[in-house]
């Protein structure tokens, strides 16, 4: 006799329940092989994070706080620090070098890093964000799908600090 005989329709509800509770089971338990690979910019210093460093307070309605500072050294070369924009998930600020009137180098100085998926999303949309400014040589630039906040908090401080710095 057959197991999911129509005589019984009580053992194959039994069986079909059976069968859908342990793939959730074995589909819940499914762990990645590896966590996250975080991949840094090599001109970008460790960004600073909750742990390190508490980000500015933020006064006012607007949502950002004005830190920049320039240094300006003997070759004509400037450097902007940017507004941090506070985004959803935690500050946001940029570090822009100018040398020439021309973007040199972005960096990152201040992005969410607090859990595991806020350093993978920004350990590839960080270095797509500078290599956007740096062939902009501007604000103007794309947001990283997936990023969309850190991308907004990046265009914000990087405009912010192009302004400080007179471009």
């Amino acid at each position: 006799m057959h197991a999911l005989n129509k005589n019984r329709p009580l053992r194959r509800v039994l069986l079909a329940s059976a069968t859908t509770v342990s793939g959730i089971v074995l589909l819940l338990a499914l762990k990645p092989h590896t966590g996250p690979t975080v991949v840094t910019d090599s001109a970008a210093p460790a960004p600073s994070g909750s742990a390190s460093a508490a980000p500015e307070a933020s006064s006012g309605t607007g949502g950002s706080t004005k830190s920049s500072g320039g240094s300006t050294k003997g070759t004509g070369t400037k450097t902007v620090t940017g507004d941090t924009v506070q985004t959803r998930w935690g500050p946001v600020q940029v570090k822009v070098t100018i040398k020439g009137g021309r973007i040199t180098d972005v960096t990152a100085v201040q992005y969410p890093t607090e859990n595991p998926r806020d350093q993978q999303i920004n350990s590839y949309a960080v270095p797509q964000l500078r290599s956007e400014a740096l062939a902009a040589q501007s604000a103007d630039i794309d947001t990283v799908s997936g990023a969309t906040y850190t991308s907004d908090g990046y265009q914000q401080s990087l405009q912010s600090a192009l302004d400080s710095a007179g471009l």
